[in-house]
């Protein structure tokens, strides 16, 4: 009788044990989730998540205490983004990269491009787009800016890059959150490129900062604090509108094709094998080489003339090496600190290129002022609007922060925009604005 209660017993904390350690790899997969809602970086490649597979798989299971595995349970396991042909699933702000599931177990041969020309695919996507981004925001800058709209200035709370800001967020709702599951499913470098490249480039981090660094200066503190504060809240409500559009533009899709009687479609392309990888792979090195012997032809015709013209070519010059570092940092999000893993729920790679970009920008700026020649703006200023706008992003920000605020501890979105905003903005002062008081530069806002 003592030896089926002592079983008993055993069996029911064996129970309560298996219960907490599900619970705790529940808490811990939300968190990872979370933060890996913008952008994971190389680990999104096939080729990664091929050969990573079976430790990725081993995240999703336990070990009880005599060695058997213990699944956990199918409501505690994460679901992938929704694709066209469920309009029934709901959206979650989760990459479908970072799962991997339990009936991976029999994976086929991979039939793309190996490793290395994976890499270097990916990396030729997201210069092409991130140059496309860098266009894109100097457009927006110049249809919404003094010379023409006159919505957004230099002089105001209302900063030149918040209209591409707020688009890119917006558009970051669609590609980035809704449908960028079914963009996948035609092509993993191509969700790569729309997202980290063109939307990544399109915002910026780093000249956002540096526009309430430099109101700053001159003691407008009020308007600083509040350029943030508006800032911030028109990026989320962006990225919102364009998750509630989007769901709206699925739903509408669904009902057509039900009506019309083809059920739910799905697109079948896909560039999954090695000849159309390469072929895309050359097309891509193409449209680059293009892109770059254009923007350099360019700037050798206009630097000597200076002027926003050779700052916007050489800023497309030196614009894929933001999105290069960034893509790569992004490999941090969801691992945490250390081997603990601690604060896994804060997107560090995100973090560490927005502040790095923020406080090399703010360097740039207090060069630009002490050289103050004409050859140093140019070159300053097309680092500042390339390399630096592109290493920083808002729409991936703005993805991680609409996912917080929808998880179950809501409080870490604003606790990550505080961590953000704060820290970029006193490196900024140490970096920009306090050599600009101690020395006395003449400076135009």
């Amino acid at each position: 009788m003592k030896r089926m209660s002592s079983a008993g017993s055993c069996s029911s904390m064996r129970r309560r044990s298996l219960s907490i350690s599900s619970h705790q790899i529940d808490n811990d997969a939300e968190c990872e989730s979370v933060s890996e809602a913008g952008d994971i970086g190389d680990r999104a490649l096939p080729s990664r998540r091929f050969s990573e597979s079976s430790s990725l798989r081993l995240s999703f299971d336990n070990t009880s205490e005599n060695g058997a595995v213990v699944s956990i349970p199918e409501e505690h396991r994460l679901q992938p983004y929704p694709s066209f042909s469920n309009p029934n699933s709901s959206v979650r702000p989760l990459p479908t990269d970072t799962i991997v599931g339990s009936e991976d177990s029999k994976q086929e041969p991979r039939k793309g491009l190996p490793e290395l020309l994976d890499y270097i695919s990916c990396m030729l996507h997201l210069a092409v787009f991130g140059i496309l981004g860098v266009l894109t925001r100097y457009l927006l800058q110049k249809l919404f800016g003094p010379g023409v709209a006159g919505v957004t200035s230099d002089q105001t709370i209302l900063y030149l890059d918040l209209p591409s800001n707020m688009i890119g967020s917006f558009l970051m709702g669609w590609f980035g959150v809704v449908f960028k599951g079914d963009i996948s499913h035609v092509s993993e470098h191509l969700a790569i490129a729309i997202t980290t490249g063109y939307l990544g480039s399109l915002t910026t981090f780093s000249g956002w900062n540096q526009k309430m660094l430099e109101l700053s200066v001159f003691g407008h503190w009020l308007f600083s604090a509040l350029g943030f504060l508006l800032g911030l809240f028109l990026v989320a409500f962006s990225i919102i509108f364009g998750i509630e559009t989007a769901k709206g533009f699925r739903w509408l899709l669904n009902r057509l094709n039900m009506s019309s009687g083809n059920g739910c479609s799905k697109i079948n392309f896909k560039v999954d094998s090695f000849r159309r990888q390469l072929i895309v792979m050359v097309m891509f090195l193409f449209i680059l080489g293009i892109l770059w012997g254009v923007s350099g032809a360019l700037v050798k015709d206009e630097f000597k003339h200076g002027g926003s013209a050779a700052q916007l070519w050489f800023a497309c010059m030196v614009g894929p090496i933001g999105v290069w570092i960034r893509w790569f940092l992004a490999r941090l999000n969801g691992h945490g600190i250390g081997t603990a893993g601690l604060l896994k729920w804060i997107p560090f790679g995100t973090l560490i290129a927005n502040v790095s970009a923020a406080c090399v920008m703010a360097a740039l700026a207090s060069v630009k002022n002490a050289v103050n020649t004409r050859n140093c703006d140019t070159v300053v200023a097309g680092i500042q609007f390339g390399m630096m706008g592109c290493l920083s992003t808002v729409s991936t920000f703005a993805a991680e922060y609409n996912a917080m605020r929808e998880s179950n501890h809501p409080w870490r979105a604003y606790a990550y925009a505080i961590i953000t905003l704060c820290v970029s903005f006193s490196f900024g002062i140490l970096i920009y604005c306090i050599p600009v008081w101690t020395k006395g530069f003449d400076i135009d806002t």
